[in-house]
Protein backbone atom coordinates (compact mmCIF):
# COMPACT_ATOMS: atom_id res chain seq x y z
CA UNK A 1 0.00 0.00 0.00
CA UNK A 2 1.19 3.17 -0.84
CA UNK A 3 2.31 5.29 2.27
CA UNK A 4 0.07 8.24 2.87
CA UNK A 5 1.13 11.86 3.16
CA UNK A 6 1.58 12.93 6.87
CA UNK A 7 1.29 16.14 7.64
CA UNK A 8 2.33 17.47 11.24
CA UNK A 9 -0.05 21.07 11.32
CA UNK A 10 1.75 23.74 13.92
CA UNK A 11 -0.20 26.24 11.99
CA UNK A 12 -0.45 29.04 15.23
CA UNK A 13 0.86 26.67 18.19
CA UNK A 14 4.32 28.63 17.73
CA UNK A 15 1.85 31.45 19.17
CA UNK A 16 3.69 33.96 17.93
CA UNK A 17 7.67 32.62 19.22
CA UNK A 18 9.97 31.27 16.93
CA UNK A 19 11.54 29.76 19.78
CA UNK A 20 8.54 27.48 19.93
CA UNK A 21 8.55 27.18 16.25
CA UNK A 22 11.91 25.25 16.10
CA UNK A 23 10.47 22.82 18.89
CA UNK A 24 7.20 22.13 17.13
CA UNK A 25 9.68 21.23 14.24
CA UNK A 26 11.51 19.27 16.58
CA UNK A 27 8.60 17.47 17.52
CA UNK A 28 7.02 16.80 14.20
CA UNK A 29 10.34 15.31 12.63
CA UNK A 30 11.43 13.11 15.69
CA UNK A 31 7.17 11.85 15.20
CA UNK A 32 8.33 11.13 11.41
CA UNK A 33 6.28 12.85 10.16
CA UNK A 34 6.98 13.69 6.41
CA UNK A 35 5.35 17.34 6.39
CA UNK A 36 5.41 20.24 9.50
CA UNK A 37 2.96 23.05 8.32
CA UNK A 38 2.44 26.87 9.71
CA UNK A 39 0.37 29.76 8.39
CA UNK A 40 1.34 32.63 6.72
CA UNK A 41 -0.47 35.68 6.59
CA UNK A 42 -0.89 39.59 7.05
CA UNK A 43 -3.53 40.16 9.21
CA UNK A 44 -4.68 43.53 7.69
CA UNK A 45 -5.46 41.80 4.75
CA UNK A 46 -7.17 38.80 5.96
CA UNK A 47 -9.47 40.01 8.80
CA UNK A 48 -11.51 43.52 8.77
CA UNK A 49 -11.65 45.19 12.53
CA UNK A 50 -14.95 44.42 12.68
CA UNK A 51 -14.48 40.53 12.29
CA UNK A 52 -15.96 38.44 15.41
CA UNK A 53 -13.82 35.72 16.56
CA UNK A 54 -15.16 32.16 16.12
CA UNK A 55 -17.17 30.36 19.12
CA UNK A 56 -14.14 28.07 19.81
CA UNK A 57 -11.54 31.17 19.80
CA UNK A 58 -13.88 33.14 22.39
CA UNK A 59 -13.60 29.91 24.67
CA UNK A 60 -9.81 29.25 24.47
CA UNK A 61 -8.50 33.28 24.43
CA UNK A 62 -11.33 35.15 26.22
CA UNK A 63 -13.58 37.76 24.22
CA UNK A 64 -11.79 41.13 24.86
CA UNK A 65 -9.86 41.11 21.85
CA UNK A 66 -10.95 41.30 18.57
CA UNK A 67 -9.74 38.47 15.90
CA UNK A 68 -7.78 40.68 14.45
CA UNK A 69 -5.92 42.15 17.88
CA UNK A 70 -5.39 38.02 18.37
CA UNK A 71 -4.26 37.52 14.90
CA UNK A 72 -1.73 40.27 14.90
CA UNK A 73 -0.05 38.47 17.99
CA UNK A 74 0.09 34.98 16.39
CA UNK A 75 1.36 36.96 12.92
CA UNK A 76 5.42 36.17 12.13
CA UNK A 77 6.78 38.28 9.46
CA UNK A 78 7.85 37.03 6.16
CA UNK A 79 11.18 36.08 6.89
CA UNK A 80 10.60 33.85 9.69
CA UNK A 81 9.35 31.68 7.33
CA UNK A 82 12.86 31.28 5.40
CA UNK A 83 14.54 30.51 8.73
CA UNK A 84 11.63 27.50 9.64
CA UNK A 85 12.17 26.24 6.26
CA UNK A 86 15.86 26.62 6.38
CA UNK A 87 15.52 24.45 10.19
CA UNK A 88 13.45 21.94 8.66
CA UNK A 89 15.68 21.28 6.05
CA UNK A 90 18.44 20.64 8.87
CA UNK A 91 15.59 18.54 10.11
CA UNK A 92 15.13 16.38 7.78
CA UNK A 93 11.68 17.79 7.34
CA UNK A 94 9.10 18.81 4.81
CA UNK A 95 8.48 22.51 5.09
CA UNK A 96 4.86 23.83 4.37
CA UNK A 97 2.90 26.64 5.06
CA UNK A 98 -0.74 27.69 4.30
CA UNK A 99 -1.52 30.76 3.21
CA UNK A 100 -4.33 33.26 3.88
CA UNK A 101 -3.62 36.09 1.34
CA UNK A 102 -2.60 36.72 -2.03
CA UNK A 103 0.81 38.49 -0.77
CA UNK A 104 1.60 35.45 1.40
CA UNK A 105 0.74 32.96 -1.12
CA UNK A 106 3.11 34.51 -3.67
CA UNK A 107 5.48 35.01 -0.58
CA UNK A 108 5.75 31.31 -0.35
CA UNK A 109 5.59 30.67 -4.00
CA UNK A 110 8.82 32.95 -4.10
CA UNK A 111 11.02 31.08 -1.83
CA UNK A 112 9.77 27.81 -3.32
CA UNK A 113 7.50 24.88 -1.51
CA UNK A 114 6.48 21.75 -2.85
CA UNK A 115 3.10 22.46 -2.84
CA UNK A 116 0.84 24.79 -1.09
CA UNK A 117 -2.71 24.33 0.92
CA UNK A 118 -5.72 26.17 0.21
CA UNK A 119 -7.63 26.40 3.88
CA UNK A 120 -11.36 25.81 4.02
CA UNK A 121 -11.95 29.63 4.46
CA UNK A 122 -10.19 30.75 1.19
CA UNK A 123 -12.44 27.93 -1.21
CA UNK A 124 -14.59 30.35 -1.89
CA UNK A 125 -12.02 33.65 -2.50
CA UNK A 126 -11.92 33.75 -6.22
CA UNK A 127 -9.16 35.93 -6.56
CA UNK A 128 -6.82 34.26 -4.24
CA UNK A 129 -7.73 30.71 -6.26
CA UNK A 130 -6.69 32.42 -9.41
CA UNK A 131 -3.33 33.13 -7.87
CA UNK A 132 -2.81 29.67 -6.37
CA UNK A 133 -4.28 28.30 -10.47
CA UNK A 134 -1.38 30.34 -12.17
CA UNK A 135 1.75 28.40 -10.84
CA UNK A 136 2.60 25.05 -11.54
CA UNK A 137 2.64 23.83 -7.70
CA UNK A 138 0.56 20.48 -6.07
CA UNK A 139 -2.58 21.99 -4.41
CA UNK A 140 -3.79 20.59 -1.25
CA UNK A 141 -7.53 21.83 -0.96
CA UNK A 142 -9.27 21.65 2.31
CA UNK A 143 -13.47 21.34 2.20
CA UNK A 144 -14.60 22.27 5.06
CA UNK A 145 -17.95 24.00 5.61
CA UNK A 146 -18.55 23.50 1.70
CA UNK A 147 -21.18 21.78 0.01
CA UNK A 148 -20.21 19.78 -2.97
CA UNK A 149 -20.89 22.02 -5.68
CA UNK A 150 -18.65 24.92 -3.59
CA UNK A 151 -15.68 22.42 -4.32
CA UNK A 152 -16.37 21.53 -7.91
CA UNK A 153 -16.23 25.40 -8.39
CA UNK A 154 -12.91 25.64 -6.86
CA UNK A 155 -11.47 22.81 -8.71
CA UNK A 156 -12.68 24.18 -11.35
CA UNK A 157 -10.66 27.40 -10.96
CA UNK A 158 -7.57 25.62 -9.80
CA UNK A 159 -7.46 23.68 -13.16
CA UNK A 160 -8.60 26.54 -15.57
CA UNK A 161 -4.97 27.31 -15.87
CA UNK A 162 -3.77 23.93 -16.42
CA UNK A 163 -2.72 22.42 -13.03
CA UNK A 164 -4.46 19.58 -12.39
CA UNK A 165 -2.22 18.00 -9.42
CA UNK A 166 -4.73 18.44 -6.46
CA UNK A 167 -5.56 16.70 -3.50
CA UNK A 168 -8.87 16.80 -1.49
CA UNK A 169 -9.15 16.84 1.68
CA UNK A 170 -13.04 15.61 3.63
CA UNK A 171 -12.38 18.42 6.44
CA UNK A 172 -15.04 19.85 9.30
CA UNK A 173 -13.96 23.13 10.92
CA UNK A 174 -14.95 23.10 14.06
CA UNK A 175 -12.37 22.87 17.17
CA UNK A 176 -12.64 20.02 18.25
CA UNK A 177 -14.72 18.42 15.83
CA UNK A 178 -17.81 16.30 17.65
CA UNK A 179 -17.15 12.47 16.17
CA UNK A 180 -21.33 12.52 15.44
CA UNK A 181 -19.86 15.18 12.75
CA UNK A 182 -16.69 13.41 11.23
CA UNK A 183 -18.06 11.99 8.66
CA UNK A 184 -15.30 10.05 7.08
CA UNK A 185 -17.30 7.92 4.42
CA UNK A 186 -17.62 11.37 3.08
CA UNK A 187 -14.07 10.69 1.26
CA UNK A 188 -15.19 8.23 -0.72
CA UNK A 189 -18.26 10.84 -2.45
CA UNK A 190 -14.92 13.30 -2.81
CA UNK A 191 -13.05 10.38 -4.24
CA UNK A 192 -15.49 9.34 -6.52
CA UNK A 193 -16.26 13.03 -7.72
CA UNK A 194 -13.18 14.13 -8.51
CA UNK A 195 -11.65 11.59 -9.22
CA UNK A 196 -8.73 13.50 -7.43
CA UNK A 197 -6.42 11.57 -4.51
CA UNK A 198 -8.62 12.35 -1.37
CA UNK A 199 -7.43 13.10 2.68
CA UNK A 200 -7.97 14.00 5.68
CA UNK A 201 -7.72 16.92 7.72
CA UNK A 202 -8.60 16.37 11.28
CA UNK A 203 -9.58 18.17 14.18
CA UNK A 204 -11.58 15.94 15.96
CA UNK A 205 -9.80 14.45 19.47
CA UNK A 206 -7.59 12.17 20.13
CA UNK A 207 -5.72 9.78 16.91
CA UNK A 208 -8.47 7.37 15.72
CA UNK A 209 -10.24 9.13 13.19
CA UNK A 210 -7.03 9.73 11.06
CA UNK A 211 -5.94 6.14 11.72
CA UNK A 212 -9.43 4.93 10.43
CA UNK A 213 -9.44 7.73 7.58
CA UNK A 214 -6.39 6.01 6.33
CA UNK A 215 -7.66 2.36 6.56
CA UNK A 216 -10.50 3.91 4.47
CA UNK A 217 -7.69 5.10 1.96
CA UNK A 218 -6.89 8.67 2.65
CA UNK A 219 -3.45 9.57 1.31
CA UNK A 220 -3.10 12.93 2.66
CA UNK A 221 -3.49 13.04 6.73
CA UNK A 222 -3.48 16.86 8.70
CA UNK A 223 -3.50 16.90 12.21
CA UNK A 224 -2.81 19.57 14.70
CA UNK A 225 -0.30 18.65 17.27
CA UNK A 226 0.63 21.31 20.38
CA UNK A 227 3.47 21.33 22.81
CA UNK A 228 0.50 20.96 25.16
CA UNK A 229 -3.25 21.92 25.24
CA UNK A 230 -2.21 23.83 28.16
CA UNK A 231 -1.08 26.18 26.38
CA UNK A 232 -3.06 29.55 25.73
CA UNK A 233 -3.98 30.15 22.36
CA UNK A 234 -6.79 29.19 19.81
CA UNK A 235 -6.09 25.92 18.56
CA UNK A 236 -4.22 23.60 21.18
CA UNK A 237 -6.96 22.25 23.05
CA UNK A 238 -7.82 21.02 19.77
CA UNK A 239 -4.13 19.55 19.26
CA UNK A 240 -2.61 16.51 19.81
CA UNK A 241 0.32 16.13 22.25
CA UNK A 242 4.15 15.41 21.34
CA UNK A 243 3.40 11.53 22.30
CA UNK A 244 0.01 11.27 20.93
CA UNK A 245 1.37 12.35 17.30
CA UNK A 246 4.37 9.78 17.43
CA UNK A 247 1.68 7.34 18.30
CA UNK A 248 -0.25 8.32 15.47
CA UNK A 249 2.32 8.36 12.95
CA UNK A 250 3.27 4.91 13.70
CA UNK A 251 0.05 3.62 14.16
CA UNK A 252 -0.85 4.72 10.33
CA UNK A 253 2.50 3.36 9.22
CA UNK A 254 1.49 -0.07 10.92
CA UNK A 255 -1.96 -0.09 9.56
CA UNK A 256 -0.33 0.78 6.37
CA UNK A 257 1.49 -2.41 6.42
CA UNK A 258 -1.00 -4.18 7.58
CA UNK A 259 -3.90 -3.36 5.00
CA UNK A 260 -1.84 -5.60 2.63
CA UNK A 261 -3.28 -6.70 -0.83
CA UNK A 262 -6.63 -7.68 -2.31
CA UNK A 263 -4.69 -11.34 -2.34
CA UNK A 264 -5.95 -13.83 0.26
CA UNK A 265 -3.05 -16.05 0.52
CA UNK A 266 -0.79 -17.78 2.84
CA UNK A 267 2.19 -15.92 4.56
CA UNK A 268 5.14 -17.26 5.21
CA UNK A 269 5.08 -16.04 8.82
CA UNK A 270 2.26 -18.23 9.39
CA UNK A 271 2.90 -21.22 6.94
CA UNK A 272 4.78 -23.01 10.16
CA UNK A 273 1.52 -22.85 11.84
CA UNK A 274 -0.28 -25.55 9.48
CA UNK A 275 1.59 -28.35 10.83
CA UNK A 276 0.49 -27.25 14.69
CA UNK A 277 -2.84 -26.02 13.91
CA UNK A 278 -4.11 -28.14 11.66
CA UNK A 279 -5.28 -31.82 12.31
CA UNK A 280 -4.65 -35.26 10.45
CA UNK A 281 -6.16 -38.16 10.81
CA UNK A 282 -5.38 -40.26 13.55
CA UNK A 283 -5.77 -44.30 14.96
CA UNK A 284 -8.09 -43.49 17.62
CA UNK A 285 -7.37 -46.93 19.48
CA UNK A 286 -5.25 -49.17 18.79
CA UNK A 287 -5.71 -50.99 15.01
CA UNK A 288 -4.19 -53.75 13.94
CA UNK A 289 -2.50 -54.39 10.19
CA UNK A 290 -5.00 -55.97 8.04
CA UNK A 291 -8.00 -53.99 10.23
CA UNK A 292 -10.36 -52.13 8.43
CA UNK A 293 -10.67 -48.16 9.68
CA UNK A 294 -13.98 -46.90 10.65
CA UNK A 295 -15.37 -44.41 12.34
CA UNK A 296 -14.66 -46.41 15.54
CA UNK A 297 -11.20 -46.84 15.20
CA UNK A 298 -10.09 -43.18 13.50
CA UNK A 299 -10.22 -39.54 14.48
CA UNK A 300 -8.98 -36.42 13.69
CA UNK A 301 -5.96 -34.47 15.93
CA UNK A 302 -2.99 -32.53 15.89
CA UNK A 303 -0.65 -32.20 14.14
CA UNK A 304 -1.36 -31.53 11.05
CA UNK A 305 2.09 -33.53 9.33
CA UNK A 306 -0.29 -36.54 8.63
CA UNK A 307 -3.21 -37.23 5.96
CA UNK A 308 -5.51 -34.84 6.06
CA UNK A 309 -9.04 -34.86 7.30
CA UNK A 310 -10.40 -33.61 3.58
CA UNK A 311 -9.33 -37.18 2.61
CA UNK A 312 -11.37 -38.65 5.69
CA UNK A 313 -13.68 -41.16 3.20
CA UNK A 314 -10.46 -41.80 1.55
CA UNK A 315 -9.38 -43.80 4.33
CA UNK A 316 -12.49 -44.66 5.62
CA UNK A 317 -13.36 -48.49 4.60
CA UNK A 318 -9.25 -48.94 3.59
CA UNK A 319 -7.45 -51.77 5.86
CA UNK A 320 -4.23 -50.88 7.95
CA UNK A 321 -0.87 -51.69 6.25
CA UNK A 322 0.24 -52.39 10.13
CA UNK A 323 -0.20 -51.96 13.79
CA UNK A 324 -1.29 -48.24 14.38
CA UNK A 325 -1.23 -47.73 18.36
CA UNK A 326 -3.40 -44.63 19.70
CA UNK A 327 -2.92 -41.35 18.37
CA UNK A 328 -0.54 -42.87 15.89
CA UNK A 329 -0.85 -40.92 12.34
CA UNK A 330 -2.36 -43.16 9.90
CA UNK A 331 0.03 -44.21 7.42
CA UNK A 332 -2.11 -45.63 3.83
Amino acid sequence: MKQSLIIAEAGVNHNGEMKLAYQLIDVAAEAKADYVKFQTWKSEHVISKFAPKAEYQKETTGEEESMLEMEKKLEFPFENFVLLKDYCKQRGIGFMSTPFDIESAKFLFSIGVDMIKIPSGEITNLPFLEVIAEHDCPVILSTGMCEIEEIEEAIRILTSKGNANISVLHCNTQYPTPMQDVNLRAMGTLKEKFGTPVGLSDHSLGIEVPIAAVAMGAEVIEKHFTLSRDMEGPDHKASVEPEELCSMVQAIRNIELAMGTDTKHVTDSERENIAVARKSIVASKPVLRGEMFTTENITTKRPGTGISPMKWYEVLGSKAIRDFEEDELIEL
